[in-house]
């Protein structure tokens, strides 16, 4: 039983440390070609549209809307379905086990915000961004944390793969609830129609992905079209899965989650990075960081996110109220909170939302983001190879 229970996690972190290092070659290409020759190629590439659909049904958007949007709504799907099952079956199943990382995971979502809230008060036109740095890249974060293998206790490793499950949780709730444009009352009661047959189709067990996968297909169109971002889409579909806690039940949950997890691992997250990580350099200077934007996002990935996550965990664990990790010590564990500002992804994501309609911030939020998780990734992992070292001493 305890094999079968901890096999999703031996399973995740062989995935995440692979899908971690592609994500930064993903970037690092992009960051390459923008600043070469063939800039000018990669920007309008991303910004030529394509039709998808049948004669007048159907939508035409860039391809950075299609990455962005419908790409994203499969790694939002796939996320929820981690979720889910977490709070069913794994480390977030009950309040024992769930209460460091979602304390931590408050602490590391407000103390970043609000940082970034102080530093973009003077301009209130950027304050939108509050969000971007208050999330943490589970893959970036994870392939980071097994690059030192055995050196680093698996309580850790757990821990912070459950702190960046809520940090996901909690992204899709700021999305959902903070960067929802002009509602369409017509498609809101088609979503929400949509939405009823899948828990109809949960409800009478159905274990066949594919009536899902259709209805999820006209619920992600519903979402799209209704002002709401499209991604929300991929939430609700998940939601819907059913899941048994039974070893010997079949879960549909399950399988389709192993099924799309290394296209999601693999190609669409590097895809996404690919797409979104590209800024020209031309002409940045020191100076260009302590711009509000890229400066909020810098401190807030770097600063708030270990301040956070440390200090409310810390008084968790010492009023009682939750239990530190086995074989760890506060080192090590302050050593993890820095990887937690590892945004990347979710953060890029965050960030294009905020200023979707002010894209003269984008530049901004992607140097950000980007110096931010690079700080996070550089301190974070040699305070822990450091800390590992002195403890086999």
């Amino acid at each position: 039983m305890l094999k079968y229970l901890s096999s999703p996690f031996r399973w995740f972190f062989k995935l995440e440390a692979a899908s971690g290092l592609i994500l930064l070659i993903s970037a690092i290409i992009a960051l390459v070609i923008s600043n070469s020759s063939y800039s000018d190629l990669y920007f309008e590439t991303l910004n030529q549209y394509i039709f998808i659909g049948i004669n007048n049904f159907g939508l035409k958007l860039s391809i950075l809307h299609w990455i962005n949007d419908a790409l994203m709504a499969i790694f939002f799907f796939f996320v929820t379905l981690e979720i889910k099952r977490e709070f069913i079956q794994g480390e977030l199943s009950s309040i024992k086990k769930a209460a460091l990382p979602i304390v931590g995971a408050i602490g590391g979502m407000l103390i970043p915000a609000l940082i970034y809230i102080f530093i973009n008060l003077k301009t209130p036109e950027t304050l939108n961004g509050w969000a971007i740095p208050s999330a943490t890249d589970i893959a970036f974060s994870i392939g980071i944390l097994s690059l030192l293998g055995s050196r680093v206790p698996l309580s850790l490793k757990v821990f912070l793969t459950a702190l960046a499950i809520i940090d996901d949780l909690g992204a899709i709730l700021i999305i959902a609830f903070f960067y929802t444009g002009d509602l369409n009352v017509q498609y809101l009661g088609l979503i929400i129609f949509a939405f009823l047959i899948l828990v109809i189709l949960n409800r009478f067990g159905v274990k066949n992905f594919f009536p899902y996968l259709i209805v999820g297909l006209f619920l992600w169109y519903f979402t799209h079209e209704s002002g709401i971002h499209a991604t929300i889409a991929g939430v609700l579909m998940a939601c819907s899965i059913p899941h048994r806690k039974k070893e010997h039940d079949f879960s549909l949950l399950v399988k389709v989650e192993h099924s799309i997890s290394s296209y999601v691992a693999f190609g669409i997250m590097p895809l996404f990075a690919f797409a979104n990580a590209g800024v020209s350099l031309d002409g940045l200077t020191f100076m260009s960081l302590l711009e509000p934007v890229p400066l909020g996002i810098v401190l807030g990935l770097f600063v708030g996110k270990q301040v956070g996550v440390f200090v409310f965990s810390y008084i968790s664990v010492k009023l009682g109220l939750a239990q530190m990790p086995s074989n760890s010590n506060w080192i090590n564990f302050y050593a993890v909170g820095i990887l937690t500002g590892i945004g990347f992804t979710m953060s890029l994501f965050v960030g294009n939302l905020a200023f979707a309609d002010s894209t003269q911030y984008i530049d901004g939020v992607k140097i950000g983001v980007l110096t931010g998780s690079l700080l996070s990734t550089l301190i974070g992992y040699f305070l822990l190879l450091l800390s590992s070292s002195k403890t086999k001493k």
